[in-house]
């Protein structure tokens, strides 16, 4: 089982930036691939992006690519999403989510965390 909590959303003027954290508990943590995804308000959940167990590939939605970076620190069990050159429509709130081992399948996710990005 993985538990997942996200922190740093909060609300930043457009053209701001943030940085989300999203600390896993359990010890599979740097054997799976992490995601975040966003919902807004009256929206579908979307994908943001996604990074593989050793950090060293990530993948981002065309809304996000050159403005979004994920990143994580096995060893501390957490996934970053830093959030730069932010837009209103950027506003969301923000989930990360663990892959599960066995599935592959996003089968883990977090209570999510509020971005608002005024105009």
């Amino acid at each position: 089982q993985v538990q997942l909590v996200e922190s740093g959303g909060g609300l930043v003027q457009a053209g701001g930036s943030l940085r989300l954290s999203c600390a896993a508990s359990g010890r599979t943590f740097s054997s799976v691939g992490m995601g975040w995804f966003r919902q807004a308000p009256g929206k579908e959940r979307e994908f943001v992006g996604t990074i593989n167990r050793s950090g060293d590939s990530a993948y981002y939605a065309d809304s996000v690519k050159g403005r979004f970076t994920i990143s994580r620190d096995n060893a501390k069990s957490t996934v970053y999403l830093q959030m730069n050159s932010l837009k209103p429509e950027d506003t969301a709130v923000y989930y990360c989510a663990a892959r599960g081992i066995i599935t592959g399948y996003y089968d883990y996710w977090g209570q999510g965390t509020q971005v608002t990005v005024s105009s």
